[in-house]
């Protein structure tokens, strides 16, 4: 393990000599392939994993099989569900998977009961990324219950596309992102395409008016 991946972490920078020591001594290197369920409904977390390398999607799956993405743990991250699940020692309600091949440390649930009872800058390291998430997912409620999908497709279109014009996506990965039903966005594809703002073949979506979908997502 490379002795400063501790630095990649912002939070963790200005840690105490002794409290940089226990993390480097008992942080472990994990590795996942892509396709990996890192954590799923009912597994209890055993480590706080902090990112290094890759992507992991989290998404919860409703008992009639829907699925929505909640959010996604990139490297320099730490994982907020497993952190919330490590405090109140339940199990996980959601699942992860990785997007990509993955590399991230596995801190011991020891250690992190340890560190957040006597250290105030990683117990604040965790807190804040906690904060933070838990106001992305405020805003996912807000986007489902309040906005219009065209808007919503609109702007995870430009967002998943980084700002490339071909977009290798199904039909029914955008519902999961999304949260709907998969036929609610070929519809909504289907308008899109009928103004000419995409195209679609099997399995990519084609920009060919990113202006008017930067317009869209915006109203």
């Amino acid at each position: 393990m490379a002795p400063l991946w501790i630095d990649r972490f912002e939070g963790l920078r200005g840690l105490d000599d002794d409290i940089r020591a226990l993390l480097l001594a008992r942080g472990r290197l994990v590795a996942m392939p892509k396709g990996t369920v890192a954590f799923g409904p009912g597994k209890r977390a055993e480590n706080l994993l902090l990112m290094l390398k890759g992507s992991v999607r989290v998404q919860q799956v409703s008992d009639a099989g829907r699925e929505i993405v909640l959010f996604r743990i990139q490297a320099g991250e730490s994982c907020v569900l497993t952190a919330a699940c490590l405090l109140a020692g339940q199990a996980y309600a959601a699942e992860g998977i990785a997007e990509t091949d993955i590399e991230a440390v596995a801190i011991p649930q020891e250690v992190f009961d340890d560190l957040v009872a006597r250290a105030p800058a990683f117990r604040n390291f965790v807190f804040s990324a906690y904060s933070k998430r838990m106001t992305d997912l405020f805003f996912l409620i807000d986007e489902i219950a309040f906005q219009r999908m065209d808007i919503r497709l609109a702007q995870k279109l430009l967002d998943l596309s980084q700002g490339q014009d071909s977009l290798r996506i199904t039909h029914q990965q955008l519902s999961v992102e999304l949260g709907t039903a998969r036929e609610v966005i070929s519809r909504q594809l289907l308008e899109f395409q009928r103004r000419g703002w995409v195209a679609q073949a099997r399995g990519v979506v084609m920009i060919l008016d990113r202006n008017h979908l930067i317009h869209l997502a915006a109203t």
